[in-house]
């Protein structure tokens, strides 16, 4: 079996924590018509993402990415993983955050039928692994949404 050649990577994520990273983009993609999260610090005991908007989400709404989140996560969706080449991944997620250099094979990870994007690090095998996901606080400011949060087990 011919094994598939990845690029490198630095970062060793605490799967449930990256697995819900991936929730709470896809959530912000389909309630906000933003793009994936531009910059993102993911630890086990916390973590936050930033996201592009041209206007401040309501309290409301925050609460119902909150919600949504949970809603996908207590769905038991399996997480998986396949392998293609860039001109066929380019049907199915946003490439346009891949590094230059990065190698003409690559991993898709997908959360169901909820999410799929090119990505090398760590997931849990299934959502019912990540726990409650919890929306610590966010803020705006001049286009940029972050938002901190944390998994409770």
């Amino acid at each position: 079996m011919e094994q598939n050649q990845l690029n490198e990577h630095n970062k060793a994520e605490y799967p449930p924590m990256h697995t819900a990273e991936h929730v709470l983009n896809q959530t912000m993609v389909r309630m906000f018509g933003c793009p994936r999260s531009r910059n993102a610090h993911i630890e086990r005991k916390k973590s936050k993402c930033d996201y592009l908007l041209p206007k401040a989400p309501t309290d409301e709404q925050m609460a119902e990415v909150e919600r949504r989140v949970n809603e996908i996560i207590d769905g038991h969706l399996a997480v998986t993983c396949e392998f293609m080449n860039r001109e066929e991944a380019v049907k199915y997620v946003d490439l346009s955050k891949l590094p230059e250099q990065v190698s003409d094979t690559l991993r898709i990870v997908r959360v169901g039928d909820y999410d799929a994007c090119a990505c090398i690090g760590r997931h849990a095998g299934n959502t019912s692994e990540i726990g409650r996901f919890k929306l610590l606080n966010y803020d705006y400011a001049d286009g940029r949404l972050r938002v901190r949060f944390k998994l409770i087990e």
